[in-house]
């Protein structure tokens, strides 16, 4: 097992460097500049300030200095916030897009397994068509819709809670609703593909043979096999939302990365692109191990197989 965890971790590098020297590029052919106003820099000044970040290299110069800091955990200067390193925007932003990102996928989970088993184990009954119905909405709306719906319902309509903002409590409600229901609703759906064809199996008959409750067999017995997928499934789901979602933070006005990321597409800020990108490729490459050594404490013939 630890070697696994050891090769995984080292298959990560390769894979961060070309994330690292694809965004570099795509951040550079976009049109415009760090520096571009509607009153633009003169000449002279506009030429000393790129001297100063470096930005008079060629590219490829550019690109392995970035690579020789990142080496040592140095992200760099910002180009747009004078006197910030990248270390530190990203540092004030993470626990933010972390509590509202764990917080939605604990909702989620609590949400869409439970709901999953139900409708598996009433087939074609109410209690099956009544919430994947619900589910399939889920899946079919985005984000953008549902943030604002929800926003207009309890904060317009019903006054119960501030439709944005930052600083208590009660803000997180709306952007975790927004982010929970929008992963819950294929997690119910995968839970209960998946438990109707473990129904069928042969131990799920003997068990109910031997007479055991209903309730152990579906989440314990039948849960143990279905959850696989679901665990699959929220390797990089874990990462969207623990990373912080674009949409949803920008709609709520939530300061995490997510929205951070959208700022600094906007004021071309190249060297907090790469670092927010980063922070999410991490993310997505770290939960998607631990998902898999999840997967293998679940089931015993994955252990054998990576041990």
């Amino acid at each position: 097992m630890i070697s696994y965890v050891f090769k995984r971790l080292v298959e990560i590098v390769p894979v961060l460097l070309l994330v690292v020297v694809a965004t570099f590029f795509l951040a550079h052919a976009v049109p415009g500049g760090p520096f571009d106003r509607e009153r633009p820099l003169p000449a002279e000044v506009k030429a000393k300030v790129e001297a100063y970040y470096g930005l008079d290299q060629p590219l490829p110069v550019q690109l392995l200095r970035y690579v020789k800091n990142l080496a040592k955990g140095d992200l760099g200067p910002s180009l747009k916030y004078p006197g910030w390193t990248v270390n530190e925007i990203i540092g004030s932003r993470i626990p933010v897009s972390v509590t509202v990102g764990s917080l939605a996928l604990l909702l989620a989970i609590l949400i869409g397994v439970p709901v999953g088993v139900l409708a598996a184990a009433k087939p074609h009954s109410w209690l099956d068509r009544v919430p994947m119905g619900f589910a399939l909405v889920g899946i079919c709306v985005p984000a953008f819709v549902l943030g604002p719906i929800l926003s207009l319902i309890f904060s317009t309509g019903l006054g119960w809670l501030p439709p944005c903002g930052w600083g208590s409590p009660i803000h997180l409600v709306l952007p975790v609703l927004t982010m929970g229901l929008i992963t819950a609703a294929p997690l119910a759906r995968l839970t209960r593909g998946e438990l109707m064809e473990i129904y069928n199996l042969d131990y799920i008959r003997t068990a109910q043979a031997k007479g055991l409750s209903p309730l152990r067999i579906r989440f314990i017995h039948a849960l143990r096999n279905g959850i696989l997928p679901v665990v699959t499934y929220l390797g990089p789901a874990a990462a969207a939302l623990v990373s912080g979602s674009f949409v949803v933070e920008s709609l709520f006005d939530v300061p995490g990365l997510g929205r951070l990321f959208v700022t600094s597409i906007i004021n071309r800020d190249v060297t907090l692109i790469l670092g927010t990108t980063l922070i999410y490729a991490v993310a997505l490459l770290v939960l998607n191990l631990v998902s898999d050594l999840a997967k293998a404490v679940l089931d015993p013939r994955l252990s054998r197989k990576i041990s």
